[in-house]
């Protein structure tokens, strides 16, 4: 009964900016580490964030990494991706996941609908 919906996707310049949520419910969200992943037409899914349950620890690919900030605010139970200087290679659609294991940073499951971010050139 985990629900996670993605939104902030849209267009955007290269070099500019955006911010995703991920609004979660029917789980103790403090109890799981959450992820950023992303997928473009014709490519697997891939990794592109992670934060632990506390939100005392991050990971990130190295294709986002100085750019984007992942973070969490457990009193409200969302997941953010602050998404800075923003390229065409980006272009994806973004889903959070959640930890299937409690406190552990591993699979991920309980997908998002997903969220479009498109970077023009």
């Amino acid at each position: 009964q985990v629900q996670l919906v993605e939104s902030g996707g849209g267009l955007v310049q290269t070099g500019g900016s955006l911010r995703l949520s991920c609004g979660a419910s029917g789980h103790d969200f403090r109890s799981y580490a959450m992820g950023w992943f992303r997928q473009a037409p014709g490519k697997e899914r891939e990794f592109v964030a992670t934060i632990s349950a506390s939100g005392g620890d991050t990971n990130y690919a190295d294709s986002v990494k100085g750019r984007f900030t992942i973070s969490r605010d457990n009193a409200k139970n969302t997941v953010y991706l602050q998404m800075n200087s923003l390229k065409p290679e980006d272009t994806a659609v973004y889903y959070c996941a959640r930890g299937r294991i409690p406190y552990v940073r591993g699979p991920f499951g309980s997908w998002g609908q997903g969220t479009q971010v498109t970077v023009s050139s």
